[in-house]
């Protein structure tokens, strides 16, 4: 007697992301293991059409449901995925594809399909803001600042991004903020303030280099007001999963927080802005949503070779050091041009 395949739901955000969409669902019907799984490939819509398209699929008992797409649509989906046998794949395609690389799963469509048909799987935590659910990163400040203006371009990808970001960061002013946890209240004047899942807003961007999907907890991140002169070190330590080094910046760990700001404004889940209150709740629910990842083992070989390389340019090795020094002076002189640019318009 033969198994039963196993069903799948592939779920495709047409406009999202920078890839386009009909290679991917080409190379899913070459590739997909069809003595496995059965599946079917539906288009969104509208905004929020994902999250109906996932609840439906739960309760066909649906083993997978797939988001081809970015960091907003796996959003979309898993917020109906939570709590239930249902599990969550991912082909990347969108513009920073934060989750996605933190889980390791390829930026390669071709390379993703082949991780769902081994179907490794992990049960990992998300995090709600104000019971809107979050599975990467949310925050206040300066980044949800830019997430509106991103979202306001009309335009995609990581160029848009910074661009709106250097603009933007030439008049952008701190906040005071009042943030409460189980271990008491403290007040800080701040670019932002970021509440970290998983490790990185997207593109590398490491807010939350020490986060963990799995322990049940969040990495809060606080940046404190900076002069121009910091900003080269900043993007640097950004890129280079040390930004938690840097005198500027503020961390706790800790799986409830209670934020409170002067006025109204904007915050973001996943990159998506939303206008909120004064003030803001965070938490992180553990272990919630099941998640098609790459296994174990390759996971360790790819943390000890990231380990060595990471050895290599944090200073273990004299050419390390030459290299990170030309690198941070290259990345000043920079940022130092683009804001002479931008200061002139």
């Amino acid at each position: 007697m033969t198994e039963e395949k196993k069903k799948i739901v592939f779920v495709v955000n047409p406009i999202s992301g920078t890839q386009g969409k009909k290679a991917i669902l080409k190379c899913v019907e070459e590739r997909i293991d069809r003595s496995v799984y059965d599946y079917k490939i539906v288009e969104t819509l509208y905004a929020g059409h994902a999250t109906h398209i996932a609840a439906d699929a739960v309760k066909e008992g649906v083993h997978m449901v797939v988001a081809i797409g970015g960091d907003g649509t796996i959003n979309e989906i898993a917020r109906s995925l939570v709590h239930t046998d249902t599990a969550l794949g991912i082909i990347p395609c969108g513009s920073g594809n934060g989750l996605a690389r933190h889980l390791r799963i390829p930026m390669d469509y071709k390379a993703a399909i082949d991780i769902l048909n081994k179907n490794y799987q992990v049960c990992i935590d998300y995090g709600k803001i104000n019971e809107i659910p979050f599975f990467c990163t949310c925050g206040v400040g300066f980044d949800a600042f830019v997430s509106l203006k991103f979202a306001d371009s009309g335009k995609r990808g990581l160029l848009t991004y910074l661009e709106n970001t250097l603009h933007e960061s030439l008049t952008y002013q701190p906040e005071t903020y009042e943030i409460e946890n189980e271990e008491g209240t403290v007040k800080y004047k701040a670019f932002l303030i970021a509440c970290g899942n998983a490790s990185q807003y997207g593109n590398n961007a490491y807010i939350a280099p020490q986060a963990s999907l799995t322990d049940g907890l969040m990495d809060v991140t606080i940046l404190q007001p900076f002069t121009v002169l910091d900003v080269p070190t900043l993007s640097f330590q950004l890129f280079n999963k040390t930004i938690d080094q840097n005198s500027c910046i503020k961390t706790m760990r800790t799986k409830k927080i209670k934020i409170r700001r002067n006025n109204p404004g904007v915050f973001h889940f996943d990159g998506d802005p939303v206008m909120g209150g004064e003030n803001l709740e965070v938490e992180i629910v553990a272990r919630a949503l099941n998640v098609v990842t790459t296994d174990t083992k390759e996971k360790v070989q790819n943390e000890n070779l990231l380990q060595v390389i990471s050895e290599y340019f944090s200073g273990l090795k004299p050419k390390g050091e030459e290299f990170l020094a030309k690198r941070q002076s290259h990345l000043f002189e920079l940022n130092r041009t683009l804001l002479r640019k931008l200061s002139k318009k």
